[in-house]
Order: structure tokens, then C-alpha cells, then sequence
């Protein structure tokens, strides 16, 4: 072996002094003990179990109980331990659902603590109107009927090729799971029930329901977005209930919640990016569109879904808002207005196709802010869902891009490659619909009858519907996914957009941010306000 000699020390090993052997051996030890040291200053505990515990000696953990780093490991390795409420309930085979309210027998578990009958009573109206939301207009009902068709067509080939998997591939005719979700299945399935339901294909809604009782296992050892599991999974079953009364593997979602409530969680950290540790900036980036646009919304959709007694979410929403106004509104040379995003104290000029959800945000809200600025954010609504309707109308295909920009002379336009696909995104087709029910503009049914043309030219295939990849050429080249949220969002928007108020009316219902309907519970009617909190999914 040879050492590399270093001034006033022998090259040979052995030749060390009894001095600097101890000096050495003293740090040797030293940093021994510091690593040794650092693996009981772990967040999670259970790593130091992993090293120094064989599998057996780590007790499983019972869901709802126990301590943070219990559940953290709970949710790592749930094939060896699993739901225990879930057992038992995945072999029941599902029945045939009329859209009728569920009686008393029907209720399982939860019948004790809350009432479906009695929510029903609070209700102001029936959940799916008079005559299921048909319109009375003859062209509009036809629109409405195309509507369906197209969900019936997504669905049909997503049965028939992807069955069970997250999401279809309709060119090469196969399923796609992605590692989104860690390991869990059905994404399309579950995404699709309440629109299935509200659209009245009822031997659809029966098989996704059956589906759902037999072969959903949430038992997955991967490691799944919180966020997505959330909206999709929590926010489709729980949407299902409320709407049918079927208690449709409703215990395994509230065990989920009360998972992800034990999860330890970050306090009052809810900009774009922020270290959790210091509490400052990690990236000086706001933007109303991608990551940070749910929070916003949610702003709002709190307040409204407590009944509007939730005021710290209105006083939140409001002042958010304002700052939003302040600080990223702007109004292009041509006269558009756009939420503009902000970086490093630099405002960076592009919308993205995700903020366009602002337009039905501030729609919804805009009865609720101070009475001289109720109409002003009526008429803000309006100017940003025009913005968007521009960026679909400036392509040749009619479909907006992912991003557009407004400076070196573009204008709702995408400058770059990268910006130019459409993958069947329901933003400007979500605020359409909430324009459409507070104004009662008719251009916004024919903005969104220009999305349904432009939907089948372009993204129908043979066995699906498909993103494509530029949207402002009409060769068209798709990218051969069926996204789940085009059926749980999409299609949900639009068919809502050609129907009645009545179908789903916003008195009694409020939008999660993946389309899933969950009711406004008002605390005056039910027994107690515990109940709201074991039922309603944030």
C-alpha cells in the first residue's frame, strides 16, 4: 500500500508518533460516535427500528391510532400490515343501483353517526333537479346529448382495453398505471362515478361500482401523491355516497382520511415553495397556476362548504385575492387581462392553461366580497375567462396550449415548443360552466360547443379520446393517454355547461378541485358539528 507523505510525518504507517496515533484515534472515535449519534435525531424513528429490529419485532399498526411515526410506517409498508376495516369488504359483490336515495337498512357502519336521510333534508334542492337537469331548449339538450355520447365512448373503450388500470393508452389500446398513486389502481374508474351517475348511465355506474367493491385494494406498498389520492380517491368515493347513499367502500375512505390526518404536516407553510425548516423562501416563485392554484381555491370552497361560517378561509381568500390584484393581474397591449406569475421580484408574463380555473374562482366568490367590489370581481371573472377562450381561439385546432405568453409581441399565444400541447385539461371548460351559471351569457354554452368540435376533430381516436402534442398545427399528433381527470373534470364541466342550474345547483354544492361534487353541509340542520368533520373531505 502506499501513503501519500504528509510534511513532518513518515510515509510509513507504522512510523506514526504514540501522540498522533491518540490524536487520531480520538477523532476516529469522535466522528464514530456523531454518526452513531445522528441516527437517533431522525424525523422518523422507524428507520432506526428498521436497522437495528427484524421485520417480526415491528409491531403493525392499527389505522386511526397511534403516533405519527406509527402511521409514517403504516403507510410504507401496508401490505404487512393493511386497513383492517378493508378486509372483509372487498368480496361483497355490488348490487344494482337505482338513483334512489339509500333506505336505513341500506346503511352500514356509519349510520350512527350520521344521518343520510337528514342531510338529504338539508339539502335546498333535489341533487339532480326536477328532469335530471334537461334542458328545455331543444339545440342545448342535443349539445347536452353529445356530451354524454363522448363520455359514454371514453368509457366504453377504457372498459374494453385499460380495465382497471389508471388510465387507457386509445392508440396502442392498452392501460397506463404510472407510479402517481403508488401502486393503487382505478384511478378512471373512480374518477368517473358521480359523472357516470349525474349523466345517467346507470349500467356504467353499476360496473365502476361493482369494480370498486371487488377489486379496489388499497393495500399499496408504493409511495403515492397525498394530494392526488385525495382529490381522486377520497374526493370520488366520498362524492358517490353523497350523491347515491350507497356506502360504496365508505369505512376504507375514512380510514385514508384519518391517515392522512395523522401524517405530520408542515404549519402555516402555503406558498409555492417554502423550506419547512426555516420558514423561508426556497424558490421566490407565486403563481396562481400550477401548485399553487388548489390552495386558492380551496380559500373559497372552505368558506362556501361551511356553510359561510368559516370566516378566518374568507378573510384568507379575500386578502389573497387582493394581493393576487396587486401584484399579478395585468392587461396586455391588446387589451387582455391575465394572471401574470412572479419570480424573484421579476414578473414573468405567461398564464398557464391551470390558472385559467381563476375565472370560475372569482366568479363564485364575487357575492361574497365587500358590496362595492361584488360586481368589480364579477367583471374580473369575466375579462380572464375571455383571456382563456383566446388562447383556444388563437390555434388551429381550437384547444389552448399548456402555457401562453404576452410579451415580445405574442398575445394569448404559446412562444415555445414545449408549451404547445393540450392534454384534454378542463380549466377553461370549468369556468365557462361557472360564468354560465352566474351570468346566464349564452357565449359561454357556444365557447364551450367550440371545445366539444374541436375535442372530436382533434383528440377523438379510434379507441379514446387523446392529448396531442401542438396545438397549433392540424397535423395532428397525439400522445396517446386518456387522462382520468377528461372524465372526472372535462366532460363533468361540460355536460353541467349544456344542463339545467338545477342539476347539481351551486345552493347546495361545491367542487373539488378533480370536479368531485361534495355537498355544503349546514350545521343548523344536522345533529352536530362532529359529524361535518368525519364526513366531509377537505
Amino acid at each position: 500500500m502506499v501513503f501519500r507523505k504528509l510534511p513532518g510525518v513518515s510515509a510509513s504507517g507504522m512510523g506514526l508518533r504514540l501522540s498522533q496515533k491518540f490524536v487520531f484515534l480520538l477523532f476516529l472515535s469522535g466522528l464514530v460516535t456523531l454518526c452513531f449519534g445522528a441516527l437517533f435525531f431522525l424525523p422518523d424513528s422507524v428507520r432506526l427500528k428498521r436497522i437495528f429490529l427484524s421485520k417480526t419485532e415491528i409491531q403493525p399498526v392499527t389505522v386511526g391510532s397511534g403516533s405519527e411515526n406509527d402511521v409514517r410506517e403504516h403507510l410504507k409498508r401496508p401490505k404487512e400490515q393493511g386497513m383492517t376495516s378493508a378486509k372483509g369488504e372487498t368480496g361483497t359483490k355490488g348490487k344494482s343501483l337505482s338513483r334512489k336515495p339509500a333506505t336505513s337498512s341500506d346503511r352500514g357502519a356509519n349510520s350512527d353517526t350520521f344521518s343520510y336521510q337528514k342531510f338529504r333534508g338539508c339539502l335546498l334542492k333535489a341533487p339532480l333537479g326536477r328532469d335530471n337537469g334537461k334542458p328545455g331548449d331543444p339545440q342545448t339538450n342535443e349539445r347536452r346529448e353529445k356530451v354524454k355520447e363522448m363520455m359514454k365512448f371514453a368509457w366504453d373503450n377504457y372498459k374494453r382495453y385499460a380495465w382497471g388500470k389508471n388510465e387507457l393508452r386509445p392508440l396502442t389500446r392498452n392501460g397506463h398505471i404510472g407510479n402517481m398513486f403508488g401502486g393503487l389502481r382505478g384511478a378512471s374508474i373512480i374518477d368517473s362515478l358521480d359523472t357516470l351517475y349525474i349523466m345517467g348511465l346507470m349500467e356504467e355506474y353499476n360496473d365502476a361500482k361493482e369494480w370498486v367493491q371487488t377489486n379496489l385494494d388499497l393495500n399499496s406498498n408504493g409511495e403515492a401523491s397525498l394530494f392526488e389520492v385525495n382529490i381522486r380517491y377520497v374526493g370520488g368515493l366520498l362524492s358517490a355516497y353523497y350523491l347515491t347513499g350507497e356506502e360504496v367502500r365508505l369505512i376504507d375512505v375514512m380510514n385514508i382520511r384519518k391517515l392522512l390526518n395523522k401524517i405530520e404536516k408542515p404549519h402555516g407553510l402555503y406558498p409555492n415553495f417554502l423550506s419547512p425548516v426555516s420558514g423561508n423562501w426556497v424558490q421566490h416563485h407565486v403563481s396562481i397556476g400550477g401548485l399553487g392554484d388548489s390552495f386558492y381555491e380551496y380559500l373559497i370552497k372552505s368558506y362556501l362548504m361551511s356553510d359561510k361560517t368559516d370566516d378566518d378561509a374568507k378573510r384568507m381568500y379575500y386578502g389573497a385575492l387582493e394581493a393576487i390584484e396587486a401584484n399579478l393581474v395585468q392587461k396586455s397591449p391588446g387589451g387582455l387581462t391575465y394572471m401574470a406569475e412572479w419570480r424573484g421580484g421579476i414578473l414573468d408574463h405567461k398564464m398557464g392553461h391551470l390558472a385559467c380555473f381563476s375565472g370560475g374562482m372569482i366568479g363564485i366568490g364575487a357575492d361574497d366580497g365587500a358590496p362595492e367590489k361584488r360586481q368589480h370581481y364579477l367583471d374580473l371573472a369575466a375579462e380572464i375567462t375571455h383571456t382563456c377562450h383566446e388562447s383556444y381561439t388563437r390555434s388551429a385546432t381550437k384547444l389552448g396550449p399548456e402555457a401562453f405568453r404576452f410579451d415580445g409581441g405574442a398575445e394569448a399565444t404559446a412562444t415555445r415548443l414545449s408549451d404547445r400541447y393540450y392534454i384534454l385539461r378542463p380549466e377553461v371548460i370549468e369556468s365557462y360552466m361557472y360564468m354560465w351559471r352566474l351570468t346566464h351569457d349564452p357565449k359561454y354554452r357556444e365557447w364551450g360547443w367550440e371545445a366539444v368540435e374541436a375535442l372530436e376533430q382533434h383528440c377523438r381516436v379510434e379507441s379514446g379520446f387523446s392529448g396531442i402534442r401542438d396545438v397549433y398545427t392540424m397535423t395532428v399528433s397525439h400522445d396517446n393517454m386518456q387522462q382520468s381527470f377528461f372524465l372526472s373534470e372535462t366532460l363533468k364541466y361540460l355536460y353541467l355547461l349544456f344542463s339545467d342550474d338545477d342539476l347539481l345547483p351551486l345552493e347546495d354544492w361545491v367542487f373539488n378541485t378533480e370536479a368531485h361534487p361534495l355537498p355544503i353541509i349546514r350545521k343548523s340542520c344536522l345533529q352536530d358539528e362532529t359529524t361535518q368533520d368525519k364526513t366531509v373531505s377537505k
